[in-house]
């Protein structure tokens, strides 16, 4: 009988073994490898529950399949880290330390060198048993969005990943109390911390924006605009699609003029909260001194998923100490190089010298501030000194990560991509950085009228519906920060969901429209800017001054038929915007049960990684109004060399294109025309407008907010409660003139 029961566990054993073969993973289609992504990416932190991923990654061995990869000198280099020694699994993961950069790239290299998706796959997995998680995600994520056999495939958004850099740290620690009670609720501590209970099992819990105890200065007032989570996710895609570190080989042809494209992005972002801080009241973004204390604080209020917490930056913090002085000195000097080669008009680095007087020389520029030059002139390997924002960021941080341990780091919230718009000095950094490039572009001649002007064209109207923002809820998943028992493991699922209630930016649909009259037929591009009017002081700004501070709203490519031409674009239809992201579990189910992958990513996927959330497209405002300009420039179109229009068609199920700006494809610079100085008797041209609009804000409280001026300030706030002047605080008789027995009072 022992031996019968042993065959049958021989037998069984070896179908396990056969679960998943080779054939298997060749004959997966588009939807077959988009859920096999998606098991990959769900609940990193804990061991893998899904038997054909732990059989794949358990069943391969690296060094047997080096012939598997295009190059192996990169499979050799991963042995040998192996053997010398990885981070471990549990620990915090930053790019901004240099061992930690060249280990997760040479995992990026080999996911990204693979000959095949088999052996993308069971390295893949491999990785997903042995090395560290946020390692794993960052390499697996880079890699899906650069290889060719992976275009199409949707990867679930960082916050659901990894939801402990999204979600405050007491929030998280409620998810766990009610996990741990399994759901068992406290009615009135759930209407004191907004807890509800859905009929599936759902438990939501309210992140309160409003929270005193996480505000220390008034950029917190800023925390709904600088912690959305859409807005970190979008400066999250676009540094995994244009990584500082990578060469440019490994770039596909539409991905030109990348460092360009990343010094807009900076511009663009600035200039976003600008407004925001506008709409505020209050004033300029200050400029950001490594000699002086940094007077705005920031406190994250988030921990990691190994209990560690990130630190916070008090108010009036002081960079140049007696352990960061000679960081803070290397800081500036490599500044300082930077700042001399664009005033001289060039470099050198190595010997071999890198010009900077031209207008393409912004490539150039934009490596030597936030990338790295790496490449061979005349058989002269070019090297820049380092990455200065990293240096600043290091300099900046509560723990020096120059100084750190190269394994066991506490990283700042500056240190990671997905949070480091969370803090105010961010944006005195990027105003920095970004003060580099325009001294770069001062050098510039002006525009002229021959470079303004279309002739034969005219913008006759723009008209734009009235612009109302107001604030709503919104739910995030945040089930992958609790951890699973021993029978939900088995099951691959958890008996509870969590979703966190945020309050978020948004705005009612508008529309512009644009009347152009045209003597032909012709291609153009149009360009739509939103900038501010006023300072905080309500002065007008000056336009030079100002330029910076427009935004970018929509750009396209149009072509103009002869005659009148009306143009209206809807506002959840401009260029390179996404639209609420869906639950990654509901995903799982749409591409289990549709037919048409492919129809999904046009209908409902559309910019699903590269997009600007589309609620952020307007700042708040005020009640009042908020006085702003509208500009729209029709200019013609100068179509870079071997370029396809096609690739525009956002209806072409034939080929899966993720573009961030449809300028790119025009030859002028990226932020034309405010991206040089202006000269006033040369700017104004016939194809261009400026109209006044107004931005107004809906006001409206939230429930928490009810709840927290109910429950708290009724009983706390004591200034309002009793006032010292109250009638009750006084008696009727006088105690000069009544009779006391002193002996009895003593």
């Amino acid at each position: 009988m022992r031996a019968i029961v042993l065959l049958v566990l021989g037998f069984a054993a070896i179908a396990a073994a056969r679960l998943v073969d080779d054939n298997t993973l060749v004959s997966l289609d588009i939807k077959q490898r988009q859920i096999f992504i998606l098991k990959l990416l769900n609940h990193v932190t804990e061991p893998v529950m899904y038997k054909e991923v732990e059989e794949i990654g358990r069943n391969y061995n690296i060094e047997e399949n080096i012939s598997a990869y295009t190059k192996t000198d990169v499979v050799k280099s991963f042995v040998n880290n192996l053997k010398f020694g990885t981070l471990p699994r549990g620990e915090v993961f930053t790019i901004h330390v240099d061992r930690q950069l060249k280990e997760v790239i040479t995992m990026f290299h080999m996911l990204y060198y693979a000959k095949d998706f088999v052996t993308f796959i069971k390295t893949a997995s491999w990785m997903r048993l042995y090395l560290n998680e946020g390692m794993f995600v960052y390499a697996l994520t880079v890699a899906v969005r650069h290889r060719e056999d992976c275009k199409g495939i949707i990867l679930p958004p960082p916050y659901e990943i990894y939801p402990y850099y999204f979600v405050r740290a007491d929030v998280i620690q409620k998810a766990y109390l009610l996990k741990m009670k399994r759901g068992l609720l406290d009615q009135k501590l759930c209407d004191f911390y907004g807890i509800r209970r859905s009929e599936k099992d759902i438990l939501i819990i309210d992140e309160n924006i409003y929270d005193k105890r996480v505000a220390l200065n008034d950029n917190d007032k800023l925390r709904y605009f600088t912690e959305d989570i859409d807005l970190n996710t979008y400066y999250y895609y676009f540094h995994v699609d244009y990584p500082f570190w990578m060469k440019d080989e490994v770039f596909d042809k539409l991905r030109f003029r990348r460092f360009e494209l990343t010094l807009y992005m900076y511009q663009q972002i600035l200039a976003r909260y600008y407004l925001e801080r506008l709409s505020n009241g209050l004033g300029e973004i200050k400029s950001l001194s490594l000699r002086k204390p940094i007077q705005n604080g920031y406190n994250p209020w988030l921990v990691t998923h190994n209990g560690v917490q990130l630190p916070m930056r008090p108010n009036n913090y002081v960079t140049l100490r007696d352990d960061n002085n000679a960081y803070v000195r290397f800081a500036e000097t490599y500044e300082q190089i930077i700042q001399d080669a664009i005033i001289k008009g060039f470099i050198e680095i190595n010997g071999v010298r890198l010009e900077l007087t031209k207008v393409e020389d912004v490539e150039t520029l934009g490596k030597l501030i936030y990338g790295k030059i790496d490449k061979s002139i005349d058989k002269v390997q070019v090297d820049a000194y380092r990455y200065l924002l990293i240096i600043i960021k290091a300099v900046l941080g509560p723990q020096n990560l120059f100084t750190s341990d190269k394994y066991f780091v506490n990283p700042s919230i500056l240190d990671n991509y997905q949070t480091a718009l969370r803090d105010p000095v961010f944006y005195q950094l990027q105003k920095r950085l970004v003060g580099l490039v325009r001294l770069f572009k001062r050098r510039l001649p002006c525009y002229n009228r021959d470079d303004l002007y279309f002739p034969g064209v005219k913008v006759d109207n723009v008209v734009s519906d009235k612009l109302v923002t107001y604030f709503d809820d919104y739910l995030m998943d945040m089930t992958n920060a609790v951890i699973l028992s021993e029978d939900e493991l088995k099951k691959t699922s958890s008996d509870l969901k969590f979703l966190v209630r945020k309050r978020r930016l948004n705005h009612q649909p508008f529309k512009v429209s644009i009347d152009v009259l045209s003597d032909k037929a012709v291609d153009s591009v149009v360009r739509i800017f939103l900038g501010p009017k006023y300072d905080h002081l309500n002065r007008l700004i000056d336009i030079n001054q100002n330029r910076i501070n427009f935004v970018e709203l929509d750009s396209f490519i149009y072509k103009l038929s002869t005659g009148k031409n009306t143009i209206i674009r809807n506002s959840l239809e401009m260029h390179n915007l996404v639209r609420d992201r869906i639950f990654t579990r509901d995903l799982w189910k749409k591409v289990d049960t549709i037919t048409d992958f492919r129809d999904l990513l046009v209908k409902d996927l559309r910019n699903y990684h590269t997009g600007f959330p589309t609620r952020l497209l307007l700042p708040r405002g005020t009640v009042g109004g908020l006085k702003m300009w509208l500009y729209v420039i029709v200019t013609p179109l100068k179509l870079v060399d071997n370029v396809d229009l096609n690739i525009l068609d956002v209806n072409s199920k034939e080929l899966v294109v993720d573009f961030r700006s449809t300028t790119l494809l025009d030859k002028r610079p990226l932020g034309f025309p405010f991206d040089r100085h202006i000269d006033l008797a040369k700017f104004y041209t016939p194809n261009m407008k400026f109209i006044d609009v107004t931005i107004f804000h809906k006001k409206q409280v939230c429930d928490m907010r009810t709840r927290w001026d109910r429950y708290v300030l009724r009983q706390y706030n004591m200034i309002t409660d009793k006032n010292a002047f109250d009638e009750a605080y006084f008696v009727d008789t006088d105690l000069n003139k009544a009779a006391v027995d002193r002996d009895v009072t003593l």
